[in-house]
């Protein structure tokens, strides 16, 4: 079944947004910078505030569009924090990064968020999908994403009857939600691996193209997610080459965003497809 948005909201959305979709063709990349000791990837972790700064600005001199600073791990079955220990792991980070180029929050929690756009963050990457009136409020981009759990249960897979269209629905939800608060630049995600099994990750993929279809900008993470595990039995510290192989898809398909661990490997197969295919 193929979703299309309500031609009422795209036509809000465009009477309240500078740009509908900013740089058609052009996909951007976030870079993913965990303060946190417990990510999935031991790769990603930087507990140590100089260590997370530094890697933060080699991202941007790769060519990140913006880098992503979150202090809680989402990964199944992670220990929540308080937003005060949330905040006292990204808040250096998010100010000193804030100088050098675009930079998001990845967070949950509105205090969190708050404080995180006054340091200079000018993103919130929500993945709960519920601070879209923080955002609008206060005047920054907002990326929604779809999930059923944050963090995800151990085990937990819910049952679709067809998940494209369920988590279409409910990002046009989101997306609705967050144009009446006032946002003026929206990304949604369909959160791939939060409360998904691996096909129907791998059918969010395939039907990359309906998604972007719906005339919202695209935020996509699939960097080093256990389902490249599931299907190439890799573990996460070898999932590189197939997280790139996700790239062709989702630059074909009109993602606008793609959210990695990697930057310059990412950046340099977008420059190739780029290159190849005529989007310059």
């Amino acid at each position: 079944m193929t979703v299309t948005i309500d031609q009422t909201t795209l036509s809000a959305y465009a009477a309240q947004s500078a740009v509908v979709r900013p740089d058609v063709g052009r996909l951007k990349v976030m870079g993913v910078l965990n303060a946190t000791p417990d990510s999935f990837w031991s790769g990603s972790r930087y507990e140590a505030t100089a260590q997370a700064i530094a890697v933060g600005e080699e991202m941007f001199a790769e060519g990140a569009w913006a880098v992503d600073v979150g202090g809680e791990s989402t990964r199944s079955g992670a220990s929540p924090v308080s937003a005060e220990e949330e905040l006292d792991r990204v808040s250096p980070i998010i100010s000193a990064l804030a100088k050098r180029g675009r930079v998001s929050v990845d967070t949950r929690h509105a205090e969190v968020a708050e404080a995180a756009v006054r340091l200079g963050a000018s993103v919130v990457n929500d993945v709960s999908g519920a601070l879209h009136e923080v955002a609008g409020r206060l005047g920054v981009g907002y990326v929604g994403m779809h999930s059923t759990a944050v963090p995800v249960r151990p085990g937990t897979q819910p049952g679709y009857d067809d998940v494209v269209t369920e988590v279409s629905n409910h990002l046009l939800d989101i997306a609705a939600a967050a144009l009446s608060a006032g946002t003026t630049e929206l990304w949604i995600d369909p959160g791939i691996g939060f409360g998904k099994g691996t096909e129907d990750n791998l059918h969010l993929l395939r039907r990359l193209p309906e998604l972007c279809g719906l005339g919202i900008p695209v935020l996509l993470g699939v960097s080093r997610k256990s389902f490249i595990g599931a299907v190439t039995g890799r573990g996460v510290a070898d999932r590189l080459p197939a997280s790139l192989a996700v790239v062709a898809p989702a630059w074909a398909a009109g993602v606008d965003v793609i959210r990695v661990h990697d930057v310059a490997q990412t950046i340099d197969t977008i420059a190739m497809l780029d290159t190849i295919w005529g989007r310059q």
